[in-house]
């Protein structure tokens, strides 16, 4: 479901807007902040993305003129990234659409019992994520002890 359900907004996305989905979940992000920037760092903690990929997804917007990265001046070796007038302007034509296609496929078609559900079951979900979240980094920082 989950596997289909992104490719259908991603195409319905690209369709309407020409925004991929990860176009629009990074203009989400910005567009959440108040001064519409933040750091690669909290941006890519925010999407759950490694860094790496942050960076060469921000590089193909930039190039689009959806965002822009801009100094740091309180660390020479930071940066921000930035939504530019363009990328406020993409995030505003795409967003209805985006929104009326995610309540047509998920939302439209539940009753109001259905959608408390799946609310609750998320929010469980959500839960076992957080509960975990400090196994799974303990577990990544530990020396592999088969090796030897």
């Amino acid at each position: 479901m989950h596997a289909r359900l992104t490719a259908r907004l991603h195409r319905q996305l690209q369709a309407d807007s020409g925004l991929s989905l990860t176009d629009f979940d990074v203009l989400v992000q910005l567009t959440d902040r108040a001064d519409e920037r933040s750091r690669v760092l909290e941006l890519a903690n925010a999407l759950q993305w490694e860094k790496s990929r942050l960076s060469h997804h921000l590089a193909r917007m930039q190039r689009r003129g959806l965002v822009e990265r801009q100094e740091c001046p309180d660390d020479a070796r930071g940066a921000f990234v930035a939504l530019t007038p363009a990328g406020r302007d993409a995030i505003e034509r795409a967003a209805p659409a985006h929104v009326n296609t995610v309540r047509d496929l998920v939302f439209d078609h539940l009753t109001a019992q259905q959608v408390d559900v799946l609310g609750t079951l998320a929010e469980q979900v959500m839960a076992r994520l957080d509960a975990t979240e400090s196994d799974d980094a303990g577990k990544s920082s530990r020396p592999d002890r088969a090796g030897g």
